[in-house]
């Protein structure tokens, strides 16, 4: 999947007025254009003040893949971005109408529900196993006690399942089971059996000819599809991708296919304030139709159906996740630059580094919910 560059002249650096008014709002985010810091933007071509007020991030990650800024620290530039909160003031009228379709639309119907799959998780799994830990797990880390990538993600996996209560012989439901990595690790460790829906033609297949010898099963279903009954449900970084139109109907399904004495997992980002609309880059280039939900948006879709029998959060370990990811990202990057080119490089660096400035910040979160149908007898005794 090469992406070609758009039609932005290199020249000349121009101080415009924008650049002007741009650069007295870096400032109170302790940021300069060609400052004497890493995580300084450097100016490599004209236009880019123009295009962050009025695209915002869309326009400037844009600009970042046609090579007309850079940052040494991209990561730290984000982080300081995000905590001085001074792009929640830019609010450009050129996105009005993703802002509105995010509100009023329905963005994953069953028919959309497909794209990014198609468009993300359907990249090649060499490109993903050149990125991720040997199981494939593609959401955060628990850093607790873990020194490194493999650990983080196994301790995250032993945490669920822990969380869960799993004793051998259950079977449990896995919404948006990826590859397959929270599936094998349980069923491995703790004697269980899964079946697990994806959207994803890559991860399924993959997954089923990788776990043949376990008792998984991998559809290539969407989970508005699901009617029958387990022991008890998980969904792994998978939410996200749900939208604000369907979480009613999402939990819906959960409390329909959970045993009146299961509980649910749910490990999910989410964002702080409720009335904003899904980051116009990330959705156009990395998560079609993608919607952070809020405590709100969760606590409301739940309501009648579950009981919040806990919520952690670890959000700052993505942090740690993402910048381990672009690591491996970077130092694998040779196996698909010819095929792939310089543009997705620098496309996917921004993603995977202006998320973990998100996290850093703390502008956005990782929860793990555990939801019962009718309350547990005697109380749900919290792992951590």
């Amino acid at each position: 999947m090469r992406l070609e560059p758009t039609n932005y002249l290199k020249t000349e650096i121009n101080e415009t007025k924008a650049h002007h008014f741009v650069q007295n709002m870096l400032q109170k985010a302790g940021l300069s254009f060609n400052g004497d810091f890493p995580f300084d933007i450097k100016l490599l071509g004209n236009g880019v003040p123009e295009l962050a007020l009025s695209k915002g991030n869309l326009g400037l990650g844009e600009a970042y893949m046609d090579g007309l800024w850079e940052s040494q620290e991209l990561d730290v530039f984000f982080t300081k971005l995000m905590r001085s909160g001074i792009a929640d003031s830019i609010n450009p009228l050129s996105i009005i109408f993703h802002v509105l379709a995010a509100r009023f639309t329905n963005r994953q119907t069953p028919r959309k529900s497909w794209e990014v799959g198609e468009k993300h998780y359907d990249l090649g799994n060499d490109f993903y196993f050149s990125m991720l830990d040997g199981r494939l797990t593609y959401t955060c880390g628990y850093w607790k006690d873990a020194a490194n990538l493999l650990d983080a993600q196994t301790a995250k996996l032993d945490l669920i399942c822990q969380k869960l209560q799993l004793k051998p012989g259950m079977k449990i439901l896995d919404i948006g089971c990826g590859w397959g990595s929270f599936m094998s690790y349980a069923a491995e460790n703790y004697g269980v059996e899964c079946v697990g829906v994806t959207i994803s033609k890559e991860q399924c297949d993959w997954a089923k000819d990788k776990y043949s010898h376990l008792p998984l099963e991998f559809r290539l279903q969407d989970y508005r599809e699901l009617d029958e009954q387990f022991d008890n449900i998980v969904s792994v970084g998978m939410f996200e991708h749900v939208g604000r139109k369907n979480h009613r109907a999402y939990m819906e399904t959960v409390n329909r296919c959970l045993k009146d004495d299961g509980l649910f997992l749910l490990h999910t980002i989410g964002k702080n304030v409720t009335k904003t609309a899904p980051d116009p880059w990330i959705d156009k280039y990395i998560f079609p139709n993608g919607d952070l939900p809020s405590i709100t948006q969760i606590a409301t879709s739940i309501e009648g159906l579950f009981v919040a029998e806990d919520l952690h959060n670890f959000g700052a370990d993505y942090d740690r996740t993402l910048m381990a990811w672009f690591d491996n990202f970077d130092k694998n990057w040779h196996m698909f630059s010819a095929e792939l080119g310089d543009r997705f490089y620098k496309m996917w660096k921004y993603y995977l580094l202006s998320c973990a400035g998100a996290f850093r910040a703390r502008d956005i979160q990782l929860w793990q919910w555990v939801l019962s149908k009718k309350g547990v007898l005697g109380g749900y005794n919290r792992v951590s």
